[in-house]
């Protein structure tokens, strides 16, 4: 379902305020474009509204729906209040004369800005959308509190967080069940002890009630009157064979990815074995006179103290091993474990 809210959101499209619509229409109807009537379909929920009417038993309509979907469905205009307005009519934003609906679909099919056909005005057209800046329909206001009137409340599909819209459920008297068709809980709902919560998706939502009134049977044929149920199956399929071919080509990817791995492997064994073998044919290299001569240093006596100052000792603070020598600088012999020195002895190790 598409909202004013939906403009927000839309990437690169300032928000609608009227000011920037009169100094450049162009981003406004760039988004039309995507937005128009007949680029979106009805859900099961818009028949389940149809249902409602046709049965009698649809009060009022009270919507923040932009596309025109439940008139594309069959609810009777009268019973509808399109709280942030439409694609359904549109006029000169400076006469308010009223603009063709063919010469309007043509203007957006073009993404082209329609202008008044009065010669004398020659201002914008603009659709009956609520921008910031603009008041509500007084269609809205004149039904406002309706609710009251109602025997019960359903709510779906909304986050009841724009006002007025979020005020209606508070006009439905105490003792009127709220039925909650939603993926959350929203407002004040389920704060009345007849309030009532199904939260899940809302064409889900709507086949469950209507399968407790016995209804299902009824809006099927609905659903299939409008043309989408073959459609949706159309696109369920399109989706699960999209779905397939991108799962074979990620599988291709991934054998790739292998095949590529084992190759650097098997390449890497065969440098590795090439190397070891050039090492062993290499010529032994003659010992320096350094490491003779340390072949031939007696070796350090157990327990036999070991004169610091005349050997490289690392000092190694922050290890945990225990170092075992003793120092007997200056004639002090320390106690094991440790070497002591001042910071000028560090200095100098």
């Amino acid at each position: 379902m598409t909202s004013i809210h939906g403009i927000l959101s839309f990437p690169l499209i300032p928000i609608p305020d009227i000011s920037f619509f009169r100094s450049n229409p162009d981003p406004f109807y760039a988004l039309a474009h995507e937005l128009y009537p007949g680029r979106y379909k009805p859900t099961i929920s818009h028949c389940f509204l149809r249902l409602l009417s046709d049965k009698g038993l649809l009060l009022k309509l009270f919507t923040q729906n932009i596309d025109c979907l439940e008139r594309v469905v069959g609810v009777p205009n009268e019973k509808i209040v399109e709280a942030h307005g439409s694609f359904a009519t549109q006029r000169c934003i400076d006469c308010k004369t009223p603009f063709p609906d063919a010469l309007m679909k043509e203007a957006i099919d073009k993404s082209s800005v329609p202008r008044c056909q009065k010669s004398s005005c020659n201002g914008l057209i603009k659709p009956d959308i609520v921008f910031f800046g603009e008041a509500l329909p007084g269609d809205f206001f004149q039904n406002r509190t309706l609710p009251s009137a109602a025997d019960l409340a359903i709510i779906m599909g909304t986050s009841l967080t724009v006002q007025p819209f979020a005020s209606l459920p508070g006009f439905c008297s105490e003792g009127t069940p709220r039925v909650l068709l939603n993926l959350e809980r929203v407002g004040s709902l389920g704060s009345r002890a007849d309030d009532v919560i199904l939260l899940a998706e809302c064409d889900a939502g709507v086949r469950k009630l209507a399968s407790a009134l016995g209804w299902l049977d009824e809006l099927e044929q609905i659903w299939k009157s409008t043309g989408q149920e073959n459609s949706l199956r159309q696109e369920t399929t399109k989706s699960e064979r999209t779905k397939h071919e991108a799962l074979e080509n990620e599988i291709i990817a991934v054998t790739e990815e292998i095949e590529k791995s084992l190759k650097v492997t098997e390449d890497h064994c065969t440098s590795t074995k090439n190397s070891l073998e050039n090492e062993n044919q290499m010529p032994e290299v003659p010992r320096s006179t350094k490491d003779q001569d340390q072949d031939h240093k007696e070796p350090i006596k157990e327990n036999e103290p070991i004169d610091v100052t005349n050997h490289d000792v690392e000092v190694h603070e922050s290890s945990k091993e225990i170092l075992t020598f003793k120092s007997i600088e200056n004639g002090e012999e320390r106690k094991p474990g440790f070497i002591q020195t001042s910071s000028q002895d560090r200095s100098s190790l």
